[in-house]
């Protein structure tokens, strides 16, 4: 078993700091931006009530300034419209609210997610799960190995999927202990891990997490969650820098999203600054349909005409795939863009 050393490294408590910075008041957040006049975004200060807001100071550092458009910004920012209830969607949009083992979903015939921690470092206002019941699903070892005793028994799996929340709000240690148990059982050969904590705080990426990475049995994945180019900083860069280096394969899925990335101009060049950094572009999601996240809707039809005007700017092996997700399906369902 690898053993994490007990005093705190300075990257791991640069990141530990930032988390705990991290700005939840609306007012706050403007007033940063310099947007604190503005009426639209001042009006949906009350949507913290429906979601909270948590933004850290590295992602809140690549907004622009006095732009109420930013892409950023709209990806956090509480909105009036919030409120509005929308017909035909859902508090609970993939029917993923009954699992039978708290943080466990066995959604795919050899795959498991694992719900490893429930709070973010960074509040998606898209969010599908912004109501899911982390409380009947606290990510603590007595339930964590109640999912490792299930995962153990079901030999038809080979990969698991670190989810959440957002897996990598567990600490160093915490991971450490769940890959090991992870690496004692024979069928399970792939560990992927889906989080948006690379991109808002970089830090994240500490110098133990990829020691650990690189003696471990299983092949590791990591999914970033970037949906804008100007998300991608330096301090990001390096970061990626690291895990390459411990040949951890790098993806990245996004979320189509009105306001934020719904051209092709915005996404090429996403595709084009993700695989300067050794990222694949894997999928293009569109909007669960979660209540409180309409806003943001992109229908199939405009999806497909961005798609097909994509496939014009960039090489085949920089579009991701584009996507939805249906609750109780045994895979994603691809969007054909053929269809009218």
């Amino acid at each position: 078993m690898f053993n994490i050393v007990t005093q705190k490294s300075p990257a791991r408590e640069v990141w530990l700091q930032q988390l705990a910075e991290a700005v939840t008041n609306p007012d706050e957040l403007l007033r940063l931006l310099s947007l604190q006049n503005d009426p639209e975004l001042r009006a949906g200060s009350a949507a913290r009530a429906l979601f909270p807001l948590r933004v850290p100071h590295p992602f809140i550092a690549k907004m622009r300034i006095g732009d109420a458009n930013d892409p950023l910004l709209r990806q956090v920012i509480t909105l009036k419209s919030e409120f509005n209830l929308t017909p035909t969607f859902s508090t609970d949009p993939l029917n993923e609210q009954n699992s039978l083992i708290p943080g466990l979903l066995h959604k795919y015939q050899d795959r498991v997610l694992l719900l490893v921690k429930g709070g973010c470092a960074v509040n998606c206002r898209y969010c599908f799960r912004r109501h899911f019941p982390y409380e009947e699903n606290k990510g603590n070892k007595q339930n964590w190995q109640t999912a490792l005793n299930y995962i153990q028994r079901h030999t038809e799996l080979n990969e698991v999927i670190f989810s959440g929340g957002d897996p990598l709000m567990a600490k160093d240690h915490e991971l450490d202990w769940l890959m090991s148990q992870l690496e004692t059982i024979p069928h399970i050969k792939r560990l992927r891990i889906h989080s948006r904590l690379p991109v808002v705080i970089p830090a994240r990426i500490t110098t133990t997490l990829c020691q650990r990475f690189n003696i471990s049995r299983l092949q590791i994945i990591m999914v970033t969650h970037i949906n804008h180019a100007n998300e991608i900083d330096s301090e990001f860069s390096r970061a990626m820098e690291q895990l390459k280096q411990v040949s951890v394969t790098l993806l990245n899925q996004s979320v189509l999203l009105r306001g934020v990335n719904d051209n092709a101009d915005c996404l090429a060049k996403l595709s084009n600054k993700l695989f300067e950094n050794g990222i694949l572009p894997y999928y293009l999601h569109l909007l669960d349909k979660v209540q409180g996240a309409a806003h943001f809707m992109v229908t199939d039809e405009e999806a497909r005409i961005i798609m097909k005007e994509l496939l014009t700017r960039i090489s085949g092996y920089l579009v991701p795939r584009l996507t939805r997700e249906i609750g109780g399906k045994l895979s994603k369902t691809p969007i054909d863009l053929q269809l009218q």
